[in-house]
């Protein structure tokens, strides 16, 4: 078995957390799209734009990412989609907090 020495071993270490956090930023980058109540997902899930159920909503959504104070976030629920903050789907689950 062939030894690593210090000097390849930093760069393939440095190489490594450059490539996953590129990847993340490139994963969270690919959610640019609005998701639509048209939506097959979003049908099933009787997901709606703007929350009829007071106290719940997707802002307060344990699945919803991103920064608080961001109208439209990307879902755990809605892989590549951007839901609205004021929205509510049946899959809400209240943030633990």
């Amino acid at each position: 078995m062939k030894s690593v020495n210090r000097r390849d071993f930093l760069k393939l270490s440095g190489s490594a957390v450059i490539g996953l956090t590129l990847g993340g930023v490139a994963l969270r980058a690919q959610a640019q799209e609005q998701l639509s109540a048209d939506d097959p997902t979003a049908k099933a899930l009787n997901y709606t734009p703007s929350s009829t159920v007071e106290g719940a909503k997707c802002a307060n959504c344990m699945y919803v990412q991103g920064a608080d104070g961001e109208q439209y976030r990307p879902c755990n629920i809605f892989p590549n989609k951007l839901v609205n903050a004021d929205g509510w789907c049946s899959a809400w689950v209240k943030k633990p907090g």
